[in-house]
């Protein structure tokens, strides 16, 4: 039999357009909500309770877009050109990790994400085996693949393609449901057309989403149309990606004929717009996106680029930046960011049961500190949220129904160990 517990004097964000805010219980079986409500549900007596005076709880934040292993990279190569900051500093080094290497930079970010309110995320990168046992042990939910960048030859092409299809086969849906994969070539600027052909049938065959750069710069947009005659939409609509579920990260550089395009055949996008701010990549058109109907979600890409993984702050300045640059201050309103950072993110990685909290989802969520001087006066919660609160006010955080964040101290990672074999690590990549 399932456990069952009950949240009493609970605050809970509901995030619906009528109603944001519920006072009151919130019921947990297993791993799944059953209940929410004003009215103490039916039904619970004798079942364990959890005390939610003093606490707002949300949705877990969702972050769509990452590196997770890059946070060995942290500070390394700062205001840089994107194209100069890769080729200089990140491949270089990145060309010397190894699976340990990339397990202590996963764990590091993982630490940081669960502190963070981070409940779910997506890794693309190598060594995903190392990725995904982190995310066993900590208690994460996260969408895993194998990035693939196809600049070598042709037998290491073939061979790069088998492993993201091994890795996809071995772990979807693996460490109790928690991991999920997708099948990701890393950009069109990266990998050849008929390779990118390949992954696109790979897809078609174990049914799974695809997941690429794309757009990121004007640069690599205009690199893109020399190349192969097309602006990277049209280019990868030609190379049949968005025939499967598909989730683009970045799409900063559009225009109104490819918004169109993504809105028709349904494809994601992954807001990143701290990344991009940091390597002046430029600011995706989001009120257009979201006017026309595309899914658009949020991610921190990776922590040598960002350089955090904090999902507050790309939540507030998802709410901000497009106000500056449209002079519309309705651009994005509060709700719409916070939703961004929690149901279109779940929503954009093709989930069904996780990113809002109501009978029959997940029981992914978190609780945050209000008793504190930016949470008042009690006026307005999801804007407090949205405007004011940042990841140290969270308190506690739950993932399929089990607590893994509890008065700020993670109970599955050893943070002390984590920090320590993360800057060996990092000691161990100069040295070699």
């Amino acid at each position: 039999m399932s456990r069952k517990w009950l949240i009493k004097n609970g605050t809970f964000a509901v995030l619906k357009e009528d109603c944001t805010i519920v006072r009151g219980y919130m019921l947990v079986e297993g791993d799944t909500i059953t209940y929410i409500g004003e009215q103490r549900p039916e039904g619970v007596e004798g079942a364990e309770t959890f005390d939610g005076k003093g606490l707002l709880f949300l949705p877990g934040l969702v972050n769509t877009h990452g590196h997770a292993a890059m946070s060995l990279l942290r500070g390394y190569g700062d205001d840089m050109v994107l194209q100069n900051w890769l080729q200089e500093k990140m491949w270089p080094m990145e060309a010397k990790f190894t699976g340990a290497d990339v397990y202590a930079g996963t764990a590091l970010s993982v630490l940081e994400m669960l502190k963070g309110g981070t409940t779910t995320f997506l890794d693309m990168y190598d060594h995903m085996d190392q990725v995904a046992k982190v995310v066993e042990e900590s208690g994460i939910r996260a969408v895993l693949t194998r990035g693939v960048i196809g600049l070598c030859p042709p037998e290491v092409q073939d061979q790069k393609l088998q492993e993201a299809i091994r890795f996809a086969r071995d772990w979807h849906g693996k460490a109790d449901g928690r991991i999920t994969t997708m099948i990701s070539p890393h950009a069109p600027y990266t990998c050849p057309p008929d390779y990118i052909e390949k992954f696109v049938q790979v897809a078609h065959d174990l049914d799974l989403p695809m997941h690429t750069h794309m757009s990121e710069t004007l640069a690599e947009v205009e690199q893109n149309v020399k190349d192969y005659g097309a602006r990277p939409v049209e280019h990868l609509r030609k190379l049949g990606m968005f025939s499967r579920p598909t989730l683009l990260a970045h799409a900063v550089h559009l225009t109104d004929e490819e918004i169109y395009v993504l809105a028709a055949h349904h494809v994601a996008v992954s807001h990143n717009p701290g990344s991009n701010l940091k390597l002046a990549s430029g600011v995706a058109r989001v009120p257009e996106l979201l006017s026309k109907g595309v899914v658009v979600s949020l991610g921190t890409d990776g922590a040598a680029s960002n350089n955090n993984l904090d999902m507050f702050e790309e939540i507030r300045l998802a709410a901000l930046i497009h106000k500056g640059v449209s002079g519309d201050p309705t651009a994005v309103p509060a709700l719409e960011a916070l939703k961004m950072g929690t149901e279109y993110g779940a929503k954009s990685l093709f989930m069904q049961n996780t990113g809002r909290l109501a009978a029959g989802m997940k029981a992914d969520f978190i609780a945050l500190n209000t008793e504190q001087a930016h949470f008042l006066p009690k006026t307005d919660y999801i804007s407090h949220v949205v405007y004011s609160a940042g990841p140290k006010d969270v308190e506690h955080v739950w993932i399929n129904g089990k607590q893994v964040v509890k008065h700020g101290a993670c109970l599955t990672l050893d943070e002390e160990k984590v920090r320590f074999e993360a800057q060996a690590a990092f000691e161990g990549l100069l040295a070699r």
